[in-house]
């Protein structure tokens, strides 16, 4: 007899106000298999796997687990039927520490008191066993992006899961992580869990998927096995049309210098060390520079100092031949610098304003948006934001009026893109502009960098992509323990020679030009 699935999905229908997010989609997933969900932004990945987690109860259609129906009313149903998943945006308690957030809601407890050293050796041994290593005492908020990712993962293993969501694993990983990460969930489906991995990376769903479920505008497209596949078909799949996967561009043309940092210092404020050492460069105009490394040493707080997040222990900023070091976050705004943060939630968008108001976050008390006698040109906001969405494919249910807390992280990151790069800045700060885009957003996303190059801009990329550190700077400086550590020309370096420099191995004297 053959075996029953451990999930089956059967013509799962899920609607919001103003767009059908699943429309009639099937998936089956076999028991020890690691299958992929593959789709553009907005296509209803996270939203089906929401469903199977007990977030949103679909319109139509029903779940099966070991082929017996189930009713899965909310995520405590989902757990207690061995259901786990770690979200694209962490549900974490930013003021509790790491081995907090992992026993919440599980507690080990005796007469009603809390015995936290048997949890505490719990988690210690899931993290040696899975190389997911943490510090179980240090608070969320404190910790990078890459540890909240495996706090998520070391919450779902507490709970001995056998069914493991991934919704977007890898998009917040460096590649030395993301390898890591690959391995631990082909040692997980060896031991027979079995996982769902949403995922727009192609490389990685080829390197790890056993299968992969393409959706595409909220309906079910095709299920392919990966090994009869390739990136190529699964692009075209996903996104309705052939993907370049080079990006193209001519030779920079310097301009005059738009930049330039003398000795920044910046404080850590995770340890007593500083987290930016003496750093100096100089960006001109027409050229992309990226910092690269691996995520933690120093980057965040570097890009923090710059764009006025935080204050410099020491150093000198200069844009545009002015002293910007004390100058407030508007002020260099105004002057010409904008921001693509790190952290779309904490510093990119407010979640409960709509859609249109979010685009003009930056822009909002200029004449063309705000009357003399102070009050707001709805017209004109909804104008230049309808604007926008057009041009930069932001999908959203309700168009302009849209709350951005209810948009696929993807095409929150295209409103953010859309409003910095729309104001002609004369530095574009992109951090991790891609993370999180499927292939398609990607392709423009880089295509609009060049053209802000191109244009006579200054654009300053930091990214833990080792595909975009190679494709699309002229400059790359690389960037650990908060010190630059060695200046590349792309086109002579290798992913290789980069690596070790990322990891200390080794360093150069930098002449920073």
């Amino acid at each position: 007899m053959e075996q029953p699935y451990a999930i089956e999905m059967l013509n799962i229908t899920k609607r919001f106000p103003g767009i059908v997010a699943n429309d009639n989609i099937s998936l089956q997933l076999k028991k020890g298999e690691i299958h992929a969900l593959l789709g553009e932004n907005g296509a209803g990945k996270s939203t089906l796997m929401s469903v199977l987690f007990g977030l949103y109860q679909p319109e139509e259609g029903i779940i099966k687990k070991d082929g017996k129906e189930v009713k899965i009313q909310n995520p405590n149903d989902a757990n207690d039927l061995g259901i786990g998943m770690v979200h694209q945006h962490f549900k974490l308690v930013e003021c509790f520490t790491v081995l907090d957030n992992i026993i919440l809601g599980v507690e080990p407890n005796k007469a009603g008191f809390l015995k936290k050293n048997e949890a505490r050796k719990k988690v210690l041994e899931l993290s040696e066993k899975y190389g997911l290593a943490i510090d179980p005492d240090a608070l969320i908020e404190d910790i990078t992006v890459g540890m909240q990712q495996r706090t998520e993962i070391l919450k779902m293993l507490y709970r001995d899961n056998e069914i493991l969501i991934f919704d977007e694993p890898t998009a917040v990983l460096t590649p030395q992580e993301i390898s890591e990460l690959m391995q631990i969930m082909k040692n997980l489906a060896a031991e027979g869990k079995s996982i769902l991995f949403i995922s727009h990376k192609l490389a990685e769903i080829m390197e790890v998927a056993d299968r992969c479920t393409v959706i595409r505008k909220g309906r079910y497209i095709g299920t392919v096995e990966t090994a009869k596949t390739s990136m190529e078909e699964l692009s075209a799949m996903m996104v309705g049309r052939n993907v370049n996967f080079h990006v193209e561009k001519d030779e920079e043309k310097l301009g005059d210098e738009v930049l330039s940092i003398e000795n920044m210092t910046v404080a850590s404020k995770i340890h007593k060390n500083n987290a930016v050492k003496n750093v100096s460069l100089k960006i001109r105009a027409g050229e992309i520079v990226c910092i690269a490394g691996i995520d933690g040493n120093g980057q965040t707080e570097f890009v923090h100092g710059l764009t006025g997040l935080e204050p410099l222990v020491s150093g000198k900023i200069t844009m545009c031949g002015k002293d910007i070091t004390k100058a407030s976050i508007r002020e260099r705004s105004v002057m010409g610098m904008s921001h693509i943060p790190e952290d779309r939630h904490k510093h990119g968008l407010v979640l409960d304003y709509t859609l249109e108001d979010n685009l003009v976050l930056q822009r909002y008390f200029e004449p063309e948006f705000t009357s003399k006698a102070g009050f707001l040109k709805r017209k004109n906001i909804r104008q230049y934001a309808t604007k926008l969405i057009e041009q930069y494919d932001v999908r959203s249910g309700q168009g302009p009026v849209t709350i951005a807390r209810s948009m696929s992280g993807g095409n929150q990151q295209k409103a953010i893109i859309a409003r910095e790069v729309d104001r002609n800045p004369e530095l574009l700060v992109a951090v991790q502009p891609t993370r999180g885009l499927d292939v398609g957003a990607i392709e423009y996303i880089h295509k609009q960098l060049i053209a802000q190059r191109d244009a006579g801009k200054a654009v300053l990329l930091v990214s833990l992509e080792l595909d975009e550190v190679m494709d699309v700077p002229d400059r790359i400086l690389v960037m650990y323990e908060g010190e630059i550590v060695g200046e590349f020309d792309p086109k002579k370096t290798t992913q290789e020679e980069l690596g070790l420099y990322m990891s200390g191995a080794k360093r150069n004297e930098v002449a920073v030009s």
